[in-house]
């Protein structure tokens, strides 16, 4: 799958208009600390026979935030891993991922907090 933009802001803003920004900004929250200890786990201790799973767990909530880059990826291992060949799942490439998504997700949020005059 050939993802070209990192963030699918469209989505992130399609998400903040329905739940608004008190609700957007829990889900953030939850995001973040439920995704990096699965992320901290690919990172420091892989576990092969997990894969499928924690990607899974990834995928969906990377996509639903707009974390288009990461998401695909995601996807990727996950099937990888489902057809049999987790040793083909580049969890450094996955974690790398979500790192640069996160900095960019974060870079964006703040630059529409500051644009719309609020702290994001």
């Amino acid at each position: 799958m050939v993802v070209k933009m990192m963030i699918d802001w469209e989505r992130t803003n399609e998400l903040c208009a329905e739940i608004g920004s008190d609700g957007f900004a829990e889900i953030v929250e939850l995001f973040l600390d439920e995704v990096e200890g699965v992320v901290r786990r690919l990172s420091k201790q892989p576990d092969p026979s997990r894969f499928e799973a924690d990607l899974h767990f990834l995928k969906g909530g990377a996509w639903n935030l707009g974390f288009a880059a990461f998401g695909a990826l995601c996807q990727d291992g996950e099937r990888e891993a489902a057809g049999g060949r987790p040793d083909e799942v580049d969890a450094a490439k996955i974690v790398a991922a979500y790192y640069a998504s996160k900095a960019e997700f974060m870079a964006g949020l703040a630059a529409l907090g500051e644009r719309d005059g609020h702290a994001a």
